[in-house]
């Protein structure tokens, strides 16, 4: 029989919810916990139609190959610089050799932080999306420490060789029209990392920082305009085409998969807005239908970015995970209301055109590497656990979902998963509580109370980033490999 738990029950301030639909092994409780006075809605049905499961992607790229790859491509670029490097003790030939070294890198630095964004399948689907932007995020903190060194070195060596101050040799360097690119282009980016800075972010529209951000784009071709002037790139045709060829794949890759799949998706299968459905105080699910969907290939835990085609909403793309496999041509998202954006989605009308890129996402049944799964969600991050919920393989017992919210009121699709878990025979906590309540149901003991072979567990970990963090820590302490936690942090788009 499936372990429906309905409170957190080692604490009063834990109340279950009635479940009288569903047969419940509960925990002794100390002391008694207090029921509801509300019976709980009857289980929705389960869904007549079977999901369509999609094929996997044809290629995956592990985040280890990536990673090793792109440092592979870093050895390579000081290795072109080595092969040119002349050794002198003269100052001005030491701070120009490592002008040279440091623009090389920089250079390459620039197209590493294009490729993590520019949305290739193989490598979104295998890495995932949080961890690229992870990662875009500290390499553009590398890349401006190189451009700040590169500059600097080739002032000091302009000047030392020149026998001029700094001022005068910053007016000299200026002057090149290559030199005054590379500035322009360096400025660019600097306003890049300003606006990305987590206490600048939070200040501005994301429109605004979307087009701070967008203007990378002309630094690095700003930049590369400089690197072909230099003696580094410039010194033989060899070394002219290989760089030239870096830049022309990057560039071909980010039209390709951020502007002409979109687009041609979007013509392909003419995405609409069929339904808009309450789920709960300020939560909407949003279902939308299309021609030939299943082309998509869109796995449970991915998601899309979201274009909705109506005023306030058509100029972002906002990323929401699928909360349920696709069906019948239909994709369906579950949003709750935490900003204008979101509020303005569920006044949205059927027959509104939707443009969707994607699929994204790492977190995805190819993961799993354990018979046991433990699903633990917070909150709205609900909704790609839900979908995984339904679809992840397993027997009874080898499924086990843990929500955590602050009350009832704050359980989004709650029937589904009631019914899912009856019908699957497998384990549904509900955790209900404060954050900062007295008691934890996501400490270490807690989950080794109610999981008590939590370290056989392969664990998808999905909600706000503070509970994600904390979930993390605890579910290390109880004794679950870091390798084996599978999360992604959607807030990233």
């Amino acid at each position: 029989m499936p372990d429906v738990t309905t409170e957190a029950s080692h604490h009063p301030l834990y109340v279950p919810l009635r479940a009288e639909s569903l047969p419940v092994a509960v925990p002794a409780p100390t002391p008694a916990p207090v029921r509801a006075s509300a019976p709980a809605p009857a289980p929705a049905p389960a869904p007549a139609s079977a999901p369509v499961r999609a094929s996997a992607p044809a290629l995956r790229l592990a985040p280890e190959r990536l990673r090793t790859a792109i440092v592979a491509g870093a050895g390579a670029v000081a290795l072109l610089w080595g092969l040119q490097a002349r050794p002198s003790a003269r100052l001005d030939a030491f701070f120009a050799t490592g002008a040279h070294l440091t623009g090389l890198l920089a250079g390459y630095g620039v197209l590493v932080l294009l490729l993590l964004m520019a949305r290739v399948p193989a490598v979104e689907h295998g890495v995932g999306a949080d961890r690229l932007a992870r990662w875009h995020a500290l390499g553009g903190r590398y890349v401006l420490g190189l451009i700040g060194a590169h500059a600097l070195l080739a002032l000091c060596g302009y000047a030392v060789h020149t026998h001029t101050d700094l001022v005068t040799a910053t007016g000299d360097l200026l002057s090149y029209a290559a030199i005054a690119a590379a500035t322009a282009g360096s400025a660019l980016l600097v306003a890049v990392g300003v606006t990305s800075a987590r206490a600048v972010r939070r200040r501005v529209r994301h429109e605004t920082w979307r087009a701070v951000h967008l203007s990378g784009l002309l630094a690095a071709a700003l930049g590369f305009v400089h690197q072909l002037a230099g003696p580094d790139v410039a010194g033989s045709l060899l070394t002219v085409w290989l760089w030239s060829m870096a830049h022309a794949t990057v560039g071909v890759l980010l039209v390709w998969y951020r502007i002409v799949v979109p687009v041609r998706a979007a013509v392909r299968h003419e995405l609409r807005v069929a339904e808009v459905r309450d789920e709960g105080p300020g939560v909407v699910s949003v279902l939308v239908q299309g021609r030939g969907v299943a082309r998509l290939r869109a796995e449970p835990g991915q998601f899309f970015r979201w274009r909705f085609l109506r005023r306030g909403l058509w100029a972002t793309a906002l990323p929401f995970s699928l909360s349920a496999p696709v069906r019948d041509d239909t994709l369906r998202i579950t949003v709750k209301a935490l900003g204008d954006h979101t509020r303005r989605i569920r006044r949205l009308r059927p027959g509104t055109r939707v443009l969707a890129s994607g699929p994204f996402g790492a977190l995805t049944a190819h993961r799993r590497t354990r018979r046991k799964v433990l699903l633990l969600a917070g909150g709205v991050g609900i909704t790609p656990l839900r979908a995984l919920f339904e679809t992840l393989p397993g027997g009874p017992g080898d499924v086990t979902l843990l929500y955590r919210a602050s009350d009832a009121a704050g359980l989004v699709l709650r029937e589904e998963l009631e019914a899912i878990a009856r019908e699957r025979r497998a384990a549904l906590h509900f955790l209900l509580g404060p954050s900062d309540g007295a008691f934890d149901p996501l400490a270490p003991r807690a989950l080794r109370d109610l999981v008590p072979d939590v370290a056989a567990h392969d664990v998808y970990l999905c909600g706000p980033p503070a509970m994600a963090r904390a979930a993390t820590d605890s579910l290390i302490r109880a004794g679950v490999p870091a390798f084996r936690i599978h999360s992604e942090d959607f807030g990233h788009g």
